[in-house]
């Protein structure tokens, strides 16, 4: 991710301005739609709370059980609302490589540049090289030189890994269109393993607790969940004293069923019931 960064500091390590992203719940309204006036509120709070950026419609928001023609409804509705362009990356993941490079071209149309790509996660037990054809089919097909793409592993969710030769060879081909890589494997020799292989390529964290050692190690900052209820605590974690102990106990409230969990806590948080709604397969908690 490349966002201009808002209050933050550079990265002893790296020089680089470490970066927080949330990864944003979708609200849904009384229909199952996506309800981007809600959205855009909340949006709104978490920049305002130090939030560099917002990624729409990842594993936290529930992307994948999202149409491209949703996704792109609710940015066009955001930007309506003056949330700026730069402030915003998509999720494009679809298993079909011409669904994904049809998304990212709208999006771009609309004044985004970042967006967030899971590999193409039908196929299972697939080679890098499958995978990393498959990324490059998808930066030529996008053929756009704004476009700034983050990698996203996530196996335990999608089946399918993201290698980092993979990463250091999409770089080495594709130059700055390849912009990062979001790891949320929460297996910290994951991230040494990208950032040994591709050092110049930012990479993110997911899991929270590995926020301070990611950055001791040289990584961008984090693109996660638990920003949407608790954004001071996350950029806590990335100056000194990270307050550990308190992000634990948040997400040992909610490992159980994360989504739903979120969702609720963020409906009590706020005092708005109608964040408590999920979109099927997902059901909220004791539904």
């Amino acid at each position: 991710m490349s966002f201009q960064p808002i209050g933050s500091a550079p990265n002893t390590t790296t020089g680089q301005m470490v970066q927080i992203f949330a990864a944003a719940l979708t609200p849904l309204d009384e229909s199952g739609n996506p309800d981007a006036a809600r959205l855009g509120a909340h949006v709104t709070n978490l920049l305002a709370q130090g939030c560099d950026g917002i990624v729409l419609f990842g594993t936290t928001g529930e992307g994948p059980s999202f149409s491209a023609s949703e996704r792109l409804a609710t940015v066009e509705a955001l930007l309506a609302q003056g949330i700026p362009a730069s402030r915003l990356a998509l999720g494009i993941g679809f298993p079909a490589i011409p669904d994904a490079v049809a998304l990212a071209r709208a999006a771009l149309s609309l004044g985004l540049d970042q967006l967030l790509a899971l590999p193409p996660y039908f196929f299972r037990d697939i080679a890098p090289p499958g995978i990393a054809e498959a990324f490059a089919r998808l930066i030529e097909g996008i053929a756009n030189d704004r476009l700034r793409l983050t990698l996203y592993h996530i196996p335990q969710v999608s089946g399918v890994p993201v290698a980092p030769e993979t990463v250091a060879w999409l770089r080495a081909r594709f130059g700055p269109l390849l912009a990062g890589v979001k790891d949320s494997s929460a297996d910290f020799p994951q991230f040494r393993a990208f950032r040994a292989a591709a050092p110049d390529i930012p990479v993110f964290v997911g899991n929270e607790l590995d926020i301070p050692q990611a950055l001791a190690e040289g990584g961008a900052g984090t693109i996660c969940g638990m920003a949407n209820i608790v954004p001071g605590l996350v950029r806590a974690l990335a100056g000194p004293n990270p307050p550990l102990a308190a992000m634990r106990e948040a997400i040992s409230r909610l490992e159980a069923d994360f989504i739903p969990l979120l969702k609720s806590s963020l409906a009590v948080e706020t005092g708005d019931p109608g964040w408590a709604r999920v979109r099927a397969p997902l059901r909220m908690s004791g539904a």
